[in-house]
């Protein structure tokens, strides 16, 4: 019997000082809209719906008879794993790697974003996130008992960070910064310009950069976009992952990369929490990184989606933010209208178009504003019939 005295189901204070995960409460809005019979197109959540490239799954068929005795994965994952990551670093980038000290495998990017603070912050210590930003900065923070402070990503400094603004003796306490380019959600691209700025100031701090690289392959512009390690990688660690770029979200694969010591750090962790990503999936992942076709059919297919669903939201009277990378658009709402306002207005059945409020996405910063208040936030992962039908039912509203 319980009683309300009964501490076997009382959350630990990091637990219960958590509200509710955007993503989820996304899902519960998509379950309660089919649940009254209604079928809605769901650009909420950020998970590919095309399939995995045929070469990697056929890897992985082969992989698991090949590897039927492998046993435990090596933590820092298999070397034929971390040679493919380095040698595609060396095509994409121009930067070389070596795969033993600077490469480490992850299961997939979440669990490497919220367990590396583990390894690197202490109770108290500050990590600078941008707001708005993928949960696990924060959360991971939180865990690890350091504690977050945001900073603003506005379009009036083109979504990068105004490293100017942040308080003198906030950077003095500091121990990481968390920055993602392409970004994610406002699809905002970072220079090398950039990130030489940033790393002159970390270095002047000494603050670890922390750099969330995920969405590395989707963008739409003339040239693709540098990485942070194209200028060093001392000081750096970046994350990398095959969910995006290869539509292998379900197959929990990617990696770091950077400064030798923190990949070390990053690794001493992993060996506390996790037993590695399996050998197998390993193997249809390096398959998957020798091939760019599939990475050039994807991206097309997402640019097709992008101009579709941006030319159906300005018919609906709002402002063009076409993205220039991701899968995402990162929509202001009409003046006057919180972004959960407009979610709310799409929800309703003659529309049923899903969408993140920025509001669930994003912190308040040191002035108390929310940054992601009056947008919106969609995911470009149905398919484009079904975009194009999404995209005339919001232009019908004419905001």
């Amino acid at each position: 019997m319980t009683t309300p005295s009964d501490r076997r189901f009382r959350p630990s204070r990091r637990l219960a000082a958590l509200g509710g995960y955007a993503f989820d409460e996304v899902n519960r809005r998509v379950d309660a809209l089919k649940a009254a019979g209604i079928t809605p197109t769901d650009f909420g959540v950020g998970d590919p719906t095309v399939p995995t490239p045929v070469l990697a799954r056929q890897a992985l068929q082969r992989a698991v008879d090949a590897r039927a005795t492998a046993g435990y994965p090596a933590y820092e994952g298999d070397p034929g794993f971390r040679d493919a990551v380095a040698q595609w670093t060396k095509r994409r980038f121009g930067v070389t790697l070596d795969p033993k000290t600077e490469i480490c495998a992850t299961i997939g990017s979440k669990e490497a974003v919220f367990n590396v603070h583990e390894g690197l912050v202490d109770p108290g210590e500050l990590v600078l996130c941008p707001s708005p930003g993928y949960p696990p900065y924060k959360r991971g923070t939180a865990f690890a008992e350091g504690t977050p402070w945001f900073y603003p990503l506005t379009a009036a400094n083109g979504f990068l960070p105004d490293l100017d603004a942040i308080p003198e003796d906030v950077a003095r306490r500091a121990r990481a910064i968390w920055v993602c380019y392409p970004n994610s959600p406002s699809g905002a691209v970072a220079d090398l310009a950039f990130y030489r700025r940033l790393l002159a100031w970390a270095d002047r701090y000494g603050i670890a950069v922390l750099s969330d690289e995920a969405y590395s392959e989707i963008w739409y512009g003339p040239a693709a976009p540098p990485s942070i390690l194209n200028v060093r990688t001392e000081g750096v660690l970046a994350f990398f992952s095959m969910s995006k770029r290869s539509a292998m979200t379900g197959w929990r694969v990617g990696w770091v990369a950077g400064d030798a010591r923190l990949v070390a750090l990053f690794r001493k962790v992993k060996t506390n929490i996790d037993s590695g990503t399996p050998t197998f999936v390993q193997d249809g992942a390096a398959a998957a990184l020798a091939d760019e076709a599939h990475v050039t059919a994807f991206r097309e297919e997402y640019r097709r989606k992008r101009d579709v669903l941006v030319a159906g939201l300005v018919r609906a009277g709002l402002p063009d933010c076409t993205p220039a990378s991701t899968l995402y658009v990162w929509q202001r709402v009409p003046q006057g209208m919180s972004g959960v306002e407009f979610a709310q207005r799409l929800l309703d059945p003659k529309v049923a178009v899903v969408c993140t409020p920025g509001e669930w996405l994003s912190d308040a910063v040191a002035d108390g504003s929310n940054p992601g208040a009056g947008h919106v936030r969609f995911a470009l992962v149905p398919s484009l019939p079904d975009t194009q039908a999404a995209a005339d039912r919001i232009a019908s509203l004419r905001f």
